[in-house]
Parts: C-alpha cells; structure tokens; sequence
C-alpha cells in the first residue's frame, strides 16, 4: 500500500544527490556483475534471486546482518510457521527431519542452493493433498456439541502430530471450533426466519448441524482450490521473504504480480473497497479506511475490525482468511468495480458482522489537508485534519502538504482564530521534504530532523525560511499509527517547545526509510523472466535533540485514553524492528514565547483523569483486549453460547460511547462553501466530518488545551509588560 511503500521521499539535497548516486553505481556494478545466460527453468531463477538480493542487502541496507548460525535458525522458524501456522500439514517427523536444515541455511544462502525449500515445498504439497482426505472424512460425521471439551488457539504452545490419528485429532478440533460459530449463526438465521415468516418451519438441531458442517466444508474447498493454484513462484516469494524479512520488517520481496500491484499503488488509483490492512500474527485487520472510498462512504467499518471471512459476489460461501498472508487475503478483496463482496468482521467491540461493500474506484489522492473553525469559550480555534505528508514534487504543477497547510492556516486567519490544531492522528507519513517544510511554518529556521546511513556521515535537514506563518498556540494531536514524518513533525515541535503534543503514550516509532529497487535492472542479458522488486531500509531519522524515533516513537506531552491502548499497534509489535539509538544533538534554539506549557498540561491531566467519557473508553479498551487475549474456546455449544451472550451483555456497557456529543459546532471556511455548493460528494465528506469532530472527545480536549495556552500567554505577555 502506498503509505506503507513509500513512508518517506528522500528530499533532494546535494548530499541526498550523492547518495542516490552511490545506489545508482551499486545497481550499475551489479548490472556488470549479474550477467545471466541461464535458461528460464524456476531453479535457475531462484538462484539468481537469491544472489541478487543477498548481494543487494549486504550493501545496501541500513543495518546489514550478518549470515551466521543464528540467522538460519530464526528465517527457519519463521519460514516454517508460515507455511504451517496452524500445525495442521507437517508432521513431527516432518519437523525433525527439517531441522537438520537448521544451522544451514545461511551456508545454503550463501551457495546460492535451494534443497531445503525444494525439500518443504514438495512435502508442504504433499501433506496439503493429504489433508483434503482427512478434513473430508471429519466432516461427514455429526460434531457432538453436548460434550465438554475445548479447544486451545495458541498454536505456538501446540505440538506438531506424532501420528495419523494426532492429525485427525487436531484437524478435528480445529474443524469443531470452526462449525461451531456457523452452527449458532444457523440457529439464529432459523430463528429469525421463523419469527418473520409463517411458512418457515423451524428446523431440527440435526439439521442445523448438517448445514452448518457444509458451510465449513465449502470455505475450505475455496481455500484449498486457491491453495491448488499457487505456483512454485509463490512458495518460493515466502521463503525469500522469511529471509529478508530478518533484516527489519520492511524489508520486503516483490515478486512480479506484487510489483505491478506496487506500480498501481504508485499510480494513486486501484479498485477495491478502500481500507489499507494489516496483519498480526494470523489475523488480518483494518487499519485505515482511505476518505472517500466505497468503505468510508458505507461508514459500517473502523480500523481494528478484524476481517474473518470473504465472500464474492453470487457466492453462498465465503473464504477463511485467517491465518492467510496478507498479500494474498487482498487479492480476494480486491475486484472489479462494480462487483460486491462481504467481509466478515470482527468488529473492535467483539460482535461479528457481515458488511457487503459495492467495490469502486479508490482514488488515494484524495486525503488531502482540509481544515474547520470552532468556537470555544467565546473564543474561535482552528482545525486542521493532515492525512498524509504528501508531494508530488513536480515544479510546474506543485502538490504539497505544506503548501496546502499554508494556505489553510492564511485562510483560518482571516477568520481571526486564537490558537491552531494540527490532527495527525492516523497519518502513516509520506515526503521528508514536505515534513521539513511544514515545520517552518511554525518556526523562524533551524534544523527540523537528522538523517543517518551506514555509508556516509548525518545529515541535518534545515528549515532555512526565517518567515513564520503561524506564532500562535499551537497543538498537535497523534496516536499509536502516526508514523514516520508525523513523528518528524511531532519530535521537532515538541524539541523546539513550540506545541504541545496530546495523544496516545507514543506514536507507532517507525523511524527508518525504504527504497524499492527493481531486480530486472541489476541483470544483463536476462533470459528468466520479470524477477520482482525488493524494498529494503537505507536510512534512518533522528531528532534534533538526537534521540531517534525508531520503535520508542514521541511520547506525548499529555496522553489520553484510547481504544487501541492495550491491543499493541505499532514498531514495537513486528518481528525484527531496528533498535532505538542516539546521536550527537543538531544545534537548535527553544521557542521564545510565553506560553506556559507546564501549567496547561497539569490541567489537561486533571481533566483527563476526571473525564467519565475517557474513563469508559479505558474501560473498553480493557475489555477488549481481556477478549482477544483469550486463547480457550469452549466446543460445548451451551457454554460457547453462554459465553457469547455475556460478551454482548459486556458490550452494552459502552454502548454510550458512541452516542457522545459535544457542544462545539464546526464550520467550513468560506472558500471551501463556494465549492460545496457544486460537489456534492465534497459536501458529504464535510458534513460527515464536523458530525465526527462533535462527538470526538479528544478533539474536545485539545480545544481545552489551547484555551489554557491562550489564556496562560495573556497572563504572562501583562507580567511581562508590567515589568518593562
């Protein structure tokens, strides 16, 4: 996905010139070097990959590891979960039989050989074809639902089967737990069409039973038909990238369909549903919904809705992509515009929900700054929504945040507002320039952020601008998935004590940059075929006060309860992130003004801790996590009701946090009125806007903050008279 691609866009500079050219003549060294006369069989080109991108990471990356022992342990365990999360294929024979592989990798590695995957890939094939014949026969006999019994979700914690029958066993189980949710969803279908309609008889629990077992027999004949149609390619894209993954984890294998992908992303248009995914352990959830997509428009789903299950249009039964690959579980939801597919979800306060989108074309260059008027206290505040750090960098038709942002707060100006709100709650990023830029709004110059590779010394990016825009108050709000040039923008601010910082504990502490290199480009005379693109971390940022903002991220000068508080969202959460570190700090001045940060923070967290609404949501966010923390599921259909049932009577507790409001009202600037007038899409998105930041209890707050900022700079500019 965009964002996530391309986190940051190196600004051009002399010494940011040179380091590209330094890229430029690795991949021209390389292009000399891998000249490839071999025929276009997949062993060849698999080895030719192999050397091309072990090759490309030892001198490129940012944090080179080393291929010992130890790293052929870990990309052996990660590979192996991949390809059995579930320990429903290999056997422990299987396993022991691999593990003499264990230590050897990083030799195979480095002999460009292939055995150990060959090896799993045709047993991984092998066991897959088995298993149809044991799911089968499991599901051509009645679950008993009156036994107690239980099943245990923690796959790390499971063994891998001794035997046939340890296999039928877990298959068993697995298949139970599945059944077991249709089975209740069939019951209560039943229910509902008996009580709406006369002629509907109710059917008998056998009956119920039986269907709810083809439900799950058709979503694993789904699953198997596309496992069926993966190539070897496609096994041999995850065993690369449980290799490069060991580097960091955005280090990451494109193979040639996934680089296509990639260059649509570019382009800034795709058909699908509009919402960006994530992927944490085996569950595949949203994290971001992109304005004015079909999804965004539905307004049914949020990020943290957990995707279970996808169903195509004229299709009864859907796809379980649990435990499926990211990469793959989009291809399912992708689609041609037009067409609809249903997702189920598990929404965030534990309930599950069917959600059918009419997917359409998704424009990704719509989140834009955009920017609204509040009045607070008899005073009037400004709004400014940032979604990403974007730029075009085109001179004759330039698209920027910075520009944009200028030209909000010129606008917010003319309405004579008090004090500035800059939301970069959920903005995953974007251009380095544009952050570096946006900064010198708010300050007269100075350096902004530091940038470090292994090849060459820092460099500090300076605003060299002495002109301010705005000197006013100034708040920035951030939560767990700001990252990257948020965390920038938010760092520099928060260094230089020229805004106060209010969110969760930290921002998601990404603080690293990719490229993304196409392999076709190292090699002459290619006779293998499209061979992909990797993109693999080069740089890293740090403050100006020379902390970095990898994993730790910026902390937040007053935090604030969210509903994402426990769940784990961020840097910190992936597999193999780069370390935190410190560098020498940039010379930089503070802020000269007489804002009081000290004494309105003190009050913010005394708001806070007295605020009912933000009790409750710590509550909830408690109790969501007490949920999906939960490993042991009850396979008796009368305790697995009974423990549904007290979920929903749970969730009813927060029931009110949704129904919120506050008593501030939102306007529209008088430009942006004009527009509305004859964009009705426009209007929509705008109207659904202000109807949110009346309900948002932290934009509430930020409000109060400012006010405090305001009212502590008038005391303190009269003392300061006073004395003069």
């Amino acid at each position: 996905m965009l964002k996530n691609i391309f986190n940051f866009k190196m600004r051009v500079h002399m010494r940011g010139k040179y380091k590209f050219l330094l890229l430029a003549l690795l991949i021209a060294f390389a292009s000399c070097s891998f000249t490839s006369k071999v025929d276009a069989g997949d062993g060849d080109k698999d080895k030719l990959l192999v050397r091309l991108i072990t090759y490309l990471l030892d001198q490129g990356h940012f944090a080179p590891q080393d291929i010992n022992d130890e790293f052929s342990v870990r990309v052996y365990d990660d590979y192996i979960n991949q390809l059995d999360p579930f320990k429903r294929y290999f056997y422990e024979s299987d396993i022991k039989e691999f593990e003499t592989y264990k230590n050897e990798l990083d030799d195979q590695l480095k002999a460009y050989e292939l055995s150990f995957f060959d090896m799993t890939h045709k047993r991984l094939i092998d066991r897959i074809s088995e298993s149809k014949e044991v799911f089968d026969k499991i599901l051509n006999k009645p679950f008993d639902y009156t036994k107690d019994e239980a099943f245990n979700s923690d796959y790390d914690e499971l063994d891998y089967p001794k035997s046939k029958r340890d296999m039928k066993e877990r298959w068993r189980k697995q298949l139970k737990f599945s059944t077991i949710a249709n089975y209740d969803e069939a019951i209560e279908n039943n229910n509902i069409m008996v009580e709406q309609d006369d002629n509907v008889a109710l059917k008998s629990e056998k009956e119920l039973e039986a269907e709810a077992r083809e439900t799950t027999r058709k979503s694993l004949e789904e699953l198997y038909t596309y496992m069926e149609e993966r190539q070897r390619k496609d096994w041999f894209g995850v065993y690369i990238n449980a290799v490069v993954s060991e580097f960091d984890p955005h280090t990451f294998y494109f193979k040639p369909e996934d680089k296509d992908r990639f260059d649509r992303d570019m382009s800034g248009k795709y058909e699908g549903i509009g919402a960006r995914l994530q992927r944490k352990l085996d569950i595949i959830s949203i994290s971001e919904l992109i304005s004015g997509g079909p999804a965004w428009r539905q307004n049914k789903l949020e990020p943290g809705d957990q995707i279970l299950k996808v169903t195509q249009e004229n299709e009864d039964e859907g796809v379980n992509i649990i435990g499926m690959r990211l990469e793959d579980a989009v291809k399912f939801i992708l689609g041609e515009k037009g067409t609809i597919v249903t997702l189920t979800v598990k929404k965030v306060d534990g309930t599950v929900q069917d959600v059918s989108i009419v997917r359409d074309e998704v424009v990704l260059e719509e989140t834009y700054a955009k920017s609204s008027t509040v009045m607070k206290d008899g005073k009037k505040y400004g709004l400014i929504n940032l979604p990403s750090f974007y730029d075009n960098f085109d001179t004759s038709n330039r698209i920027s945040c910075s520009i944009d942002v200028k030209r909000e707060i010129e606008a917010l100006k003319k309405e004579d507002i008090e004090g500035v709100i800059l939301d970069l709650r959920d903005n995953r990023g974007g251009s380095l320039g544009a952050v570096v830029d946006m900064a010198g709004l708010f300050i007269k110059e100075g350096p902004i952020v530091q940038v470090k590779s292994t090849a060459e010394p820092k460099r500090i990016l300076k605003d060299t601008d002495k002109s301010i825009v705005w000197d006013g108050p100034l708040v920035l709000m951030v939560n767990e998935l700001s990252a990257s040039a948020s965390e920038i923008l938010a760092a520099a601010m928060q260094d230089y004590k020229r805004a106060v910082v209010i969110g969760s504990e930290q921002t998601f502490g990404k603080g690293t940059v990719q490229r993304v290199v196409d392999l076709n480009r190292m090699v002459r005379n290619n006779s293998n075929g499209d061979l992909g693109a990797i993109k693999f971390t080069t740089d890293k940022y740090y403050r100006i006060d020379g902390g970095s903002t990898q994993l730790k991220g910026v902390k937040s000068d007053i935090i604030v309860p969210d509903r994402y508080k426990y769940i784990g969202i961020g840097e910190r959460t992936q597999d193999n992130p780069l370390s935190w570190d410190k560098i020498d700090s940039a010379d930089y001045n503070l802020w000269e003004n007489y804002y009081d940060y000290d004494i309105a923070i003190e009050k913010s967290k005394t708001r806070i801790a007295n605020n009912e609404q933000l009790k409750l949501i710590d509550e909830n966010a408690k109790w969501i996590n007490d949920i999906r923390e939960n490993e042991t599921f009850s396979l008796n259909y009368d305790a697995y009701k009974k423990r549904l049932e007290q979920n929903e009577e749970q969730a009813k507790r927060f029931q009110k946090l949704s129904d919120y409001k506050t008593d501030l009202t939102f306007y529209s600037l008088p430009y942006e009125l004009k527009l509305v007038e004859n964009d009705s899409t426009l209007k929509e998105k705008r109207k659904r806007w202000h109807v949110s930041l009346s309900k948002d209890v932290y934009i509430e707050e930020a409000l109060n903050v400012l006010n405090d900022l305001k009212l502590s700079y008038s005391i303190k500019s009269n003392v300061a008279k006073m004395k003069n």
